[in-house]
C-alpha cells in the first residue's frame, strides 16, 4: 500500500476525515488537525510502516508527512 493510502486510511479509522478529501497538498490544520491528532497519527504511522517516527520539524501538509516517512523506510 502506497504510504498516501495508509495515511488516508488511519486518518478515515481515528478522526472520520474522508479519503476522498485529502490530498498531498492538504494541510494538517485545513482538516482540522491538532496537536494530540497528531500525536495518535504519527503512532499509528509507526505502528503500521514498521518505522522510528522522531521528532520532524516543518511538516505543514499530506505530502509533507508523506515524503518524511518515505525517507525513513
Amino acid at each position: 500500500m502506497a504510504t498516501i493510502d495508509t495515511v488516508k486510511e488511519i486518518l478515515n479509522d481515528n478522526l472520520d476525515i474522508d479519503p476522498e478529501t485529502v490530498s498531498e497538498d492538504s494541510t494538517f490544520e485545513s482538516l482540522g488537525i491538532d496537536s494530540l491528532d497528531m500525536v495518535e497519527l504519527t503512532c499509528d504511522l509507526e505502528e503500521r510502516c514498521d518505522i522510528e517516527f522522531g521528532e520532524p520539524e516543518g511538516l505543514e501538509t499530506i505530502g509533507d508527512l508523506v515524503n518524511y516517512i518515505d525517507g525513513l523506510k
